[in-house]
């Protein structure tokens, strides 16, 4: 009796066993803008606690991110600080048109060390800050820096400061170059500006000055995880992920 018993109560304990595994987390990596760094790693931390998923993330200039894709990179999700990188990916059609969405939107400020005023209009630039260098991101791959320059232009300042230019991989450079005093001041997103308590914000620019700076997001069409893509796209979406976003200085896109 005893040794039929035996077999049996290994079968139970083998299907117990194999009913008490845990099912393998789903790994999703995103390419996201240095600038949204610190709100996107919160809102990534959050959505694995309800989830069962990793989220591997990978922050840099917009357009380093968008070369890296179209050098064949795994990425699920792309999120641009703006359109024109986005738009280069789709027209290659490496991501997933309908998935594409408007994420949130910023502002560029001028900042400096903490402590430092602004010596006049930002229309005189180039009179008050001869002797002081200006730090940006670089316009031909970083979005912060395209809408300095734009903006820049618009007030007519832009080619007269060119020789107290120092380009930067992103935003977070820019930051870092103001606050160890290398470099005079700086243009970085309000929501950059806003993490560091080293760092003054001097004045905002004129949102007419350039561009609407929209963050879009998307799926990338050679994704194997889609669906858990679509998920927390859509989680990003919501009012809990919104507030995070607002809470670290991103605003509605809907205020542009």
């Amino acid at each position: 009796m005893i040794k039929k018993t035996i077999p049996i109560l290994l079968f139970v304990l083998f299907l117990f066993g194999c009913a008490s595994e845990p099912e393998p987390k789903t790994t999703l990596t995103i390419s996201a803008a240095a600038s949204l760094t610190d709100a996107i790693q919160e809102i990534a931390n959050t959505y694995e606690e309800t989830h069962n998923v990793t989220i591997r993330m990978n922050f840099a200039g917009s357009g380093k991110l968008a070369q890296q894709i179209e050098q064949g990179a795994p990425v699920d999700l792309y999120l641009s600080a703006n359109q024109a990188w986005m738009n280069k990916l789709v027209n290659k059609n490496l991501v997933e048109p309908d998935s594409r969405t408007d994420l949130t939107s910023n502002r560029i400020v001028l900042i400096g060390a903490k402590g430092k005023e602004q010596q006049g209009p930002l229309e005189e630039l180039p009179s008050w800050s001869t002797d002081q260098q200006l730090a940006i991101g670089d316009p031909e791959s970083v979005p912060a820096g395209t809408y300095t320059k734009q903006a820049l232009q618009t007030i007519q300042v832009w080619g007269k400061i060119q020789s107290q230019l120092v380009f930067s991989s992103d935003v977070r450079q820019v930051l870092a170059y103001v606050k160890s005093g290398n470099v005079g001041y700086g243009f970085v997103y309000a929501s950059d500006a806003q993490i560091s308590e080293h760092i003054s914000i001097l004045s905002t620019l004129d949102p007419k000055w350039h561009k609407p700076i929209i963050y879009p997001a998307a799926i990338l069409s050679t994704s194997d995880q889609k669906k858990e893509a679509k998920s927390f796209l859509s989680y990003l979406l919501s009012e809990p992920s919104q507030k995070i976003l607002h809470n670290y200085g991103f605003q509605k896109v809907d205020d542009q």
